[in-house]
């Protein structure tokens, strides 16, 4: 691990990426955006834009952007030097298989035999329970749970306050809406909105 981190997306999403940076041990902490005219992000410096990434050989990177295509296109070209971090005051097992540039936010629970991919969100307060297999660059929003044995595709959004029953599968490139319950599996990629979840 290097002392510095480089953050790629300066936007909300990077504001707190970064806070967890500094609390899990980075002595520094920079951005790269590509917005024009940007010069702070949470009161820490934006020094260049992505494309600038090469020129921080002795840096970590972590990509703080919310399209997850976008998040996969950038990420594929740092493989090796993404950090992974999870905030001191998530709950984490002791058999869970975390993959690279994923961030775990304040509050997250993920229990036993769990196995999260590269490049994911488990954003504040959610939880992802036993057993459940998470896709590359998935997004567990804010304070929405995943039951016990489910598998979610690769790309999959999982929105802000939804609910997983347990057992079920969902394909990648499915974005389920918020306050949505998924209670059986989604084999078609597309929105699911409602309780019960259905294609929109």
């Amino acid at each position: 691990m290097s002392n510095k981190l480089v953050i790629i997306g300066a936007s909300g999403h990077g504001k707190v990426v970064a806070d967890i940076a500094l609390r899990v041990g980075y002595s520094e902490v920079v951005f790269l955006d590509d917005a024009e005219g940007l010069v702070e992000c949470a009161g820490l410096p934006v020094v260049g834009r992505s494309s600038d990434a090469e020129k921080f050989e002795d840096s970590d990177f972590f990509v703080a952007i919310g399209n997850a295509k976008i998040r996969e296109k950038i990420q594929s070209g740092l493989k090796g030097k993404l950090a992974t971090l999870i905030h001191p005051n998530a709950s984490v097992s002791r058999r869970v298989s975390i993959g690279e540039g994923t961030v775990v936010m304040a509050g997250a629970v993920i229990n036993s035999n769990a196995v999260i991919g590269e490049g994911c969100v488990v954003n504040t307060c959610a939880s992802v329970d036993h057993d459940c297999v998470i896709g590359d660059f998935v997004h567990v929003s804010v304070g929405s749970h995943v039951a016990g044995t489910v598998q979610v595709g690769d790309r999959t959004w999982i929105g802000i306050g939804s609910a997983v029953s347990n057992n079920l599968s969902i394909c990648n490139d499915c974005m389920i809406g918020a306050g949505a319950v998924v209670v059986k599996d989604i084999d078609e990629p597309g929105t699911y909105i409602g309780v019960p979840a259905r294609l929109r």
